[in-house]
């Protein structure tokens, strides 16, 4: 698969994971696309970046979340050189 088809197919699953309308579309969707594992590293990853932007620190944070160092370290990465997803996302829902 060359990379302009890889991109189209991440271009539509971007737009399918904006149409659920509620939680329970949401959660029903994550568990037909992904294992139960995968959708559990996502909701700490996620989990761990708010707590990032809380100001918590690692140990405080693998305390709670119990993910890897390397898993924290990436997520610690993608918050100060990442594309801004986490920060966009968490600040907008901190704002509601």
């Amino acid at each position: 698969m060359d990379n302009k088809e890889l991109e189209n197919h991440i271009s539509f699953l971007c737009k399918i994971l904006l149409k659920p309308e509620t939680t329970e579309q949401c959660r029903a969707l994550l568990e037909d696309l992904c294992t139960y594992k995968e959708i559990e590293q996502m909701a700490l990853r996620a989990y761990a970046a708010k707590l990032f932007l809380e100001g918590k620190t690692y140990n405080a944070i693998i305390a709670e979340t119990e993910l890897s160092s390397a898993t924290l370290s990436r997520v610690s990465r993608s918050l100060t050189h990442g594309s801004g997803g986490y920060r966009q996302i968490l600040e907008d829902e901190a704002e509601r």
